[in-house]
């Protein structure tokens, strides 16, 4: 079952002056569609290729023999996962049920912020901050390359991408200002709250 690269919601431009579209021009048009490519071509023919992209990702994660398309197969899941986690009109704070939970697992919205931002910014290397329910509590967790915390039993609910295709063009080696920025105007609560909403 092929995976189609679904269609950004908003412009490439959209998000400047804290991404530019140059960013997006190469993030979405060519990292993420190379993913895309290759995970596509690596499961054509092949048993796999009956199966949705989560189940592929859930049946390679432990398997040395199958890390291409695991790697290639998150890594498209993920990016499609971190485009609907931003949005032009985002930043500022949740409302609702999902403010509420996050004031109760976290202490207050800044003490989230501020996990987030550590967790981000600390990623050693490649990867990916999440906010994530676990067993019923919200937690900001962080993973290494392709690495997708749906695999541990986690449900996502929102990722900032630290890869640094995702912000160099921008930021160059500053990651923590690329990720303070995203946060403080670019979170899709929205995205956020209707994942919550679908995960309990």
């Amino acid at each position: 079952m092929s995976y189609q690269q679904p269609p950004l919601l908003f412009a490439e431009n959209a998000l400047e002056p804290f991404i530019s579209a140059k960013t997006i021009g190469f993030h979405y048009g060519k990292h993420h569609v190379a993913y895309i490519t290759n995970y596509n071509n690596l499961i054509a023919g092949t048993p796999l290729d009956n199966l949705t992209i989560e189940e592929v990702i859930a049946l390679t994660a432990a398997d040395p023999q199958k890390i291409g398309i695991f790697n290639n197969g998150a890594q498209a899941w993920n990016h499609s996962f971190y485009w609907n986690s931003l949005t032009p009109d985002g930043g500022g704070e949740p409302s609702g049920d999902l403010e509420a939970k996050i004031t109760q697992d976290f202490g207050s919205f800044d003490k989230f912020k501020e996990e987030l931002k550590s967790a981000a910014a600390t990623q050693f290397g490649s990867g990916w901050a999440w906010l994530v329910l676990d067993g019923g509590t919200l937690k900001v967790v962080k993973t290494g390359n392709a690495q997708t915390p749906a695999t541990s039993g986690q449900k996502p609910i929102l990722t900032i991408d630290v890869w640094e295709h995702a912000y160099y063009l921008d930021y160059q080696n500053r990651r923590p200002d690329y990720v303070a920025t995203v946060i403080d105007n670019l979170l899709n609560w929205e995205f956020a709250a209707g994942n919550f909403q679908a995960a309990q």
